[in-house]
């Protein structure tokens, strides 16, 4: 069972590699976006109170998102090892999470930094086009601008946690998609040894 955290800007590949992981290897990408719009749509007790904040214009607290992981990774799809994606975001997250995996002797394997440097990312999100030729609404370099401040204002700080007792692992983002998978799979066969 091998559970990884990716982490990166918008638009540095994540989502690709995940894809990718989970046809390779069997991981399962668990991406907490979508656990907030399944919750939400199936009406549950903890989507009910995701709605009512989501609607206030706040933040889903910590122990909500990390209570929410902690059922989708018990899930039998995540038997072979998940992906998180998209959290944590913050290290009050981060710690929360440490919490809930340790009293379920859970490891996460490695943390995963796809590097790339901001151009590239404006670059990239001016290119990109889904598999019909469309583009994503999010797709613009306003939109960019404003998600990259948020990932350097939240997400950043992280990285030294992971850094500390050494799980932080980084990948050049500016390699092919091929190479940046390659990268990824070394990281991962040293960390399942």
């Amino acid at each position: 069972m091998m559970n990884i955290i990716l982490l990166g800007p918008p638009g540095a590949g994540k989502g690709t590699q995940a894809k990718r992981l989970e046809t390779e290897r069997g991981m399962k990408q668990v991406s907490t976006g979508d656990m907030l719009r399944a919750e939400v749509a199936a009406g549950s007790e903890i989507g009910k109170k995701v709605k009512a904040i989501l609607e206030s214009g706040q933040l889903v607290p910590d122990e909500i998102m990390v209570a929410m992981i902690e059922k989708r990774i018990s899930q039998p799809d995540c038997a072979k090892g998940f992906i998180l994606d998209g959290f944590p975001r913050a290290t009050s997250q981060a710690i929360v999470l440490d919490e809930m995996l340790k009293r379920k002797q859970i490891a996460i394997n490695a943390v995963i930094l796809i590097d790339v440097p901001r151009e590239e990312l404006m670059k990239r999100i001016s290119e990109r086009v889904g598999d019909d030729g469309s583009r994503r609404s999010d797709d613009t370099p306003e939109v960019l601008r404003s998600r990259l401040e948020v990932y350097d204002a939240q997400t950043k700080p992280i990285l030294p946690y992971y850094e500390r007792d050494g799980r932080l692992k980084k990948v050049d983002g500016l390699q092919s998609i091929d190479d940046v998978g390659r990268a990824i799979d070394k990281i991962l066969d040293v960390a399942g040894k």
